[in-house]
Formats: structure tokens, sequence, C-alpha cells
């Protein structure tokens, strides 16, 4: 039987790579993802008859690719992608999850959830247009997001008579741009989605290119999660306490690993309260085990009996956050009502929800030019800009840049529920000493 730290140091060949794509109207993103899951036969027989029969009902003499992502009606008749599409296919090389994310400037929010959790992002370009706005707007949100790797696909090569030197023009500005935005790794791949040149196989138009195919890179891309770099968060979501006569004393502590390894004999503290214990069993699939590691869902059990419930956050003393109720921020607003000064919101971190007051809206980000619009007062949909949030209890926050699953909030609205924005933490304010909470009869001003 393999053991458990044979199977932690096995997670280092990674098995699954998220991507997303992105890209403005028109530019064959559709197109792209149904070649890819064309090519690498991930397209199940009667859904490939659906999109044959749909093609021909339209007059058009090849099956239309781009139906095999577009699953709103909308979508198929406007020829628009308008939704995040998640597709789930696998080679003998890897798994993949795919966000086929809208390119309309209108639905730059459907793109920040697709790629929010994207492992790589896939830009493509026209190559007759070049890079334009809207490809500056995907490169400057994947640089927020913090996406670590980057796919140019110029498609419509064919359209250009595959010519290298078009290709290589378009990857110079773009490659300038997105490094000036931070972004760390770029690959340039010359593409026809349409005729299928450089997706899965190579094109015997364009020669003169000797890197990848689009899925040849999406196979060998390195994706490492070092989760032994990682700084171990565990947020609580569940108090386990049974009390039956074959385990009267059992009290355990039930959620998700969000980074990092936990190991039993490890000195932790619970946040907020900044209490401290030691970890005494970790039983993950009804079996106790000695050591776990994200993203496993497991049960902690602590030496000391102490007040611990949902939404606090367990973590290695030797490295464990500090606590604020001062959170700046950036933040993606996706809602269709405006986020001002004074909002009254609610702050969903992890496991945690807690009030808060919108205090300050420092900047809007104008993507066009990365410049910054000073003082906006609101920030309405698709606007990205810098936020500082009040809370009424301290949240134990990572920076984004450390962390995107314990940097990362919601900010939702406590009327009905919907959510406005989408939050990335940048420098927060630590607590110094206790801190006194003055609420009105509502409980918001704080």
């Amino acid at each position: 039987m393999t053991s458990t730290t044979e199977q932690f140091a096995d997670l280092s060949a990674t098995t699954l790579l998220r991507f997303a794509t992105a890209g403005s109207v028109d530019d064959g993103k559709s197109t792209l993802v149904g070649r890819l899951l064309h090519d690498s036969k991930s397209v199940l027989t009667d859904q490939m008859e659906a999109v044959e029969a749909v093609s021909a009902q339209r007059g058009q003499e090849a099956p239309d690719l781009a139906l095999l992502t577009d699953g709103l009606r909308a979508e198929r008749e406007q020829g628009i992608t308008i939704d995040v599409a998640y597709r789930y296919f696998a080679t003998a090389r890897r798994r993949f999850i795919l966000a086929d994310t809208p390119g309309h400037v209108q639905y730059t929010r459907n793109m920040v959830t697709g790629a929010s959790t994207a492992d790589l992002a896939v830009v493509l370009v026209d190559a007759r247009n070049g890079v334009i706005e809207q490809t500056r707007r995907h490169a400057a949100v994947a640089a927020l997001l913090r996406v670590p790797h980057v796919v140019l696909a110029v498609n419509k090569m064919d359209l250009v008579g595959y010519e290298e030197a078009v290709f290589a023009s378009i990857a110079e500005e773009f490659t300038a741009y997105a490094s000036d935005l931070g972004v760390p790794e770029i690959t340039a791949i010359p593409i026809s989605a349409l005729a299928g040149d450089n997706v899965v196989e190579p094109s015997a138009n364009m020669d003169w290119y000797g890197g990848p195919t689009v899925l040849e890179h999406l196979e060998t891309v390195p994706v490492s999660h070092d989760l032994t770099a990682c700084p171990a968060r565990f947020p609580v979501q569940y108090v386990i306490r049974p009390q039956s006569a074959e385990h009267p004393d059992y009290r355990g502590y039930a959620g998700q690993i969000a980074s990092g390894v936990l190991r039993v004999g490890e000195a932790v503290t619970v946040l907020p309260s900044g209490r401290t214990s030691t970890i005494v069993g970790i039983d993950a699939l009804g079996e106790s085990v000695d050591i776990a590691w994200a993203p496993q869902s497991v049960t902690l059990r602590l030496a000391d009996d102490i007040d611990i419930s949902r939404g606090d956050l367990i973590a290695p003393s030797a490295n464990a956050p500090a606590t604020t109720q001062d959170v700046e921020a950036t933040v993606c607003h996706v809602a269709d009502q405006p986020l001002s000064v004074g909002a009254r919101v609610l702050i969903k971190h992890t496991t945690r929800t807690v009030k808060a007051i919108v205090k300050e809206i420092p900047s809007r980000l104008t993507l066009d030019d990365l410049s910054q619009h000073p003082d906006p007062g609101q920030l309405v949909a698709n606007d990205i800009g810098r936020v500082v949030v009040r809370t009424a209890e301290p949240l134990a926050l990572d920076a984004y840049a450390d962390s995107r699953r314990t940097g990362s909030f919601l900010l939702i609205d406590p009327a009905d529920g919907t959510t406005l924005a989408a939050g990335m933490a940048g420098e927060s304010f630590a607590s110094k000493g206790e801190t006194t909470v003055q609420a009105d009869e509502e409980g918001w001003d704080f």
C-alpha cells in the first residue's frame, strides 16, 4: 500500500490543467475550442451530428465547430459568446477544464469569472486586425488575476497568406505589452482554427514556425502547485460533534484545505480569535492520516477544547496571517447596480461572511491605457477599481499575490444576495491591539 508521504510526493506530476480562452468578437474563440475538442476526439457522436444538422440548415458546407461551445440560443443566433462555457476533456497526457469566456467588452466580468481559477489563458487575436483595445483588456485582466501562463493565438493566418512577418509583428507588440503588465510567461502560436493549422496538428502551410501546436503546449506547459511552499490555510466549514456512546468526546473541524500542508503534531492558531492549539488527529475519508494537503477535504482534531465555528481559519502558528478590519483591494464589479462609497455590503472570504461598508473608492482602472481615474465615486458593471472596505469583524486575509484562494473575496448585496464584485486583496492594514466595534441600530457603522 502506498504511504501518505509517497502519495504526497506523487503530486509533483500535474495531471489537470485549468485554462480559459479570451478574445474579441469574431476572433474565432468558439471555433478554436470546437477544433480542439473535435481534433482531440473529445466530441460525442450525437453532439457532432447535432452540429452537422444545424450547420446544414444554415446552408454551410462544413460543420460549424463553434456550435460545440456556443450553447445559449442567443449565442447561436448572434454568433457571439455571451456566457462562460465550461468544457471538460482529456488526452493521453493530461486532463483539462476549459472556460470559454466572452469577448465583447460588456462581458468583461464573465472573463474575470472564467479566468479566476485558470492556470493558463489563451488570448486570441485576428491576424488581420492585430492587437486591439479588447486584446489589451484581456491581457490586463489575465495579469490582474495573476494567471501564470498566457498563450497568444494569432488566428486566421490563412486570411493573411500565412505570412510570417504578420505573425512576428503581432507577437512582438503583444509580448511587449503583456510583459509590462507583469505576465510571467507568454507563448505565441500562429493558427487557423477554421482550417486546423497548428491547433492539434502541425501546419504544412507555416513551415517557418517551429514551435508547439496549441494542444501540444497545453499538454506540456509546466503547471506546478508546490504545496510545500504555500502556507497552510484551513477554513472551517462545519463542527462535528456526534456525542454518541461510541464517540462521547469527539470534536472535529471539517473543511477543505485551501492551501499548503497540515501535519499531526503541528502547532496551529485559530483566527480571528488568535487562540492556539496542536493538531492531534486528521481524518480523511474515514481513516486517520498523519499528513494532509490542499485541496483535500478533511476533519481536524485539536488538543484543546476551544471555541471554533464555521468561518474560523486554522493556520500553522509559525506563519498565520494577520487579521484586519480594513481591507484594501482591487475589485472587478460584476453587478448591473453600481457600487458606491458608503454602500453596505457583505464580504464573503472563504467560509466566513461578515458585514462591511465601502469606505473609499480611490481609483478606477482604465484598461485601454492602464491609467488610473482617481475618486470615481462609484464602480459600474465591468469596472475594475481599488476599494477600501471596513468590516464589522476581523478577517484573516492573505495578499492575492501570495494566495489566489485566501487572498480573494466577494462583495454581496445584503438585500438579495446578489454578487456585486470579486475582490483581490492588496495591501491591508492589520489591526493593532483590541478593536472596539461601535454599531448603530442596524449594526452597520463600525
